[in-house]
């Protein structure tokens, strides 16, 4: 397995408290501490609603900490950052526009000309598997399709750390399978830092190099998981089933 070196994103000792409308106030993020190395498909596995979310909005910029540090490369987040992109669970793509013009919107606000950004954005349409879908709607594809597209889409924005929150949780068993592959086949070709949450252990194993277990809300880390498993993954493998079981084991997820 490659080895994953230096130190991209830090985040040390983060809270967040939301209020509720009598004042009362309710701890969502507790005491946080984590890092993320240069190209590390880092996973954040937790249960539903227990501040997954507001970690990675407080990551990029888009929501602030209570307390604690947030710095990348060194420096301190306060606001969101251009090396830092994000695929939605819901992606939000327009529309009025067709794939082309869904991926290419990122370069096309950037002021690149027509020519680079559309030879950028056609190369991730085709590494996503979308070739020859460049001039189609959105309402002209799958669940499948339109998740790819956001894919393509964040990548041709060119994020040095892409954050990816619960892309796959609206899809089909069979979809969302499909999509495991695909980031896998993807991440392998095209290496970045990825910072991947979920709910599913499965998936957190499949794809992760590292794992982050937290623990039912207010958030706060359980345990951290090194992967060292070979890749492509195996879910039927006796290692992956042990670990499986071990995470299973130390978690507050429904199973």
């Amino acid at each position: 397995m490659e080895q994953k070196t230096g130190v991209r994103l830090s985040v040390n000792n983060i809270y967040k408290t939301f209020y509720s409308k009598s004042d009362e106030p309710h701890l969502v993020v507790d005491n946080v501490s984590f890092k993320v190395k240069e190209n590390e498909f880092l996973v954040i596995l937790g249960p539903g609603n227990c501040g997954k979310t507001v970690i990675l909005n407080m990551i990029s910029g888009l929501m602030e900490r209570d307390n604690g540090d947030i710095e990348l490369d060194g420096e301190n987040v306060t606001s969101p950052n251009p090396k830092m992109g994000m695929v939605f669970q819901k992606m939000g793509l327009m529309p009025w526009k067709t794939v082309m013009e869904n991926v290419e919107i990122g370069p096309k606000m950037r002021g690149v000309n027509t020519k680079e950004r559309r030879e950028k954005a056609a190369y991730y349409i085709n590494l996503v598997g979308l070739g020859g879908f460049e001039k189609s709607y959105p309402h002209q594809l799958s669940g499948g399709m339109k998740q790819r597209v956001g894919i393509a889409r964040a990548y041709t924005n060119d994020p040095e750390i892409l954050i990816m929150d619960e892309p796959f949780g609206q899809l089909d068993a069979q979809t969302r399978y499909n999509m495991q592959n695909e980031v896998a086949r993807i991440t392998s070709q095209e290496k970045r830092t990825i910072i991947f949450v979920t709910n599913n252990i499965e998936e957190a194993l499949y794809l992760g190099d590292r794992v982050i277990l937290l623990a039912e809300c207010p958030a706060r880390v359980k345990e951290i998981y090194n992967i060292e498993l070979q890749r492509p993954r195996d879910m039927i493998a006796p290692m992956f089933l042990k670990l499986r079981k071990e995470i299973s084991n130390n978690t507050d997820l429904a199973l």
